[in-house]
């Protein structure tokens, strides 16, 4: 018998740690502020026999995949991402101290190739998130000013690109509620987001603990069902890190 998977799960469990990149999920979860909060109903309670909940919440709720088919139209919907898709090398982009220098910092390909520099090529069929401790303000994601602009660091397309064309990764993630810094949104658009989705790729959005995690050396483990038509859902990931 063949059983070197077996004993590769049991070396991971051993050897590694394990480290929570998602959101619980409850009313209380942090979300992007256009979505209500979730309701949690019970259908039946234990002196039924069992207990059953009935859940209404958005397909964008706390952390998140986003489908390609979420923002561009024939792109593929969640029942079509393949389950090798959903454990991929993952590399930390740390931009935490430029972001606690400027809010609205928007990431370039200048800092990928400084990561690269630090630590080598981004592995092709990887996961790049981007790290900027933003989880760490609760909830209050949007950081609103007194005009109501809302101010949060983000990517460019610039960035997205270079991981796309240079790097052929299969996804990206961040800790805010959006792709794109409110900066960029306000006078071009979703045009980070729209760039990623329409290149087949999927994105994480709503991570956390990303300093938790080393910059290089890591795995990470995403899971969502497989939804017809699905263009996100909530999403459960963790990394798998070296001791």
């Amino acid at each position: 018998m063949n059983n070197k998977l077996w004993e590769l799960c049991k070396e991971l469990k051993n050897d590694c740690e394990f480290v929570e990149l998602s959101h619980e999920v409850s009313p209380d979860t942090p979300h992007w502020s256009g979505f209500e909060d979730m309701e949690n109903a019970t259908l039946f309670d234990y002196p039924d026999g069992f207990y059953v909940n009935r859940f209404s919440i958005v397909s964008q709720y706390g952390t998140h995949v986003d489908a390609p088919g979420h923002f561009v139209k024939g792109n593929r919907m969640l029942n079509e991402i393949e389950a090798k898709e959903l454990i991929l090398p993952l590399c930390v982009v740390d931009v935490s101290d430029k972001v606690a220098k400027n809010v609205d910092y928007c990431v370039t390909s200048a800092d990928i190739i400084e990561w690269e520099e630090k630590y080598g090529k981004v592995p092709e069929e990887s996961f790049v998130a981007l790290r900027t401790d933003w989880y760490k303000r609760g909830h209050d994601l949007d950081n609103c000013d007194a005009n109501g602009m809302k101010h949060f660091p983000g990517w460019t397309v610039d960035a997205i690109e270079y991981l796309v064309k240079k790097r052929n990764v299969t996804a990206i993630g961040h800790e805010t509620s959006d792709t794109d810094p409110p900066v960029i949104t306000e006078k071009e658009g979703y045009v980070g987001e729209t760039y990623i989705l329409a290149q087949q790729r999927y994105q994480i959005e709503l991570l956390k603990n990303l300093d938790k995690v080393p910059p290089v050396g890591a795995l990470i483990v995403s899971g969502f069902p497989r939804v017809v038509d699905g263009s996100g859902f909530t999403a459960r990931c963790y990394a798998i890190c070296p001791k």
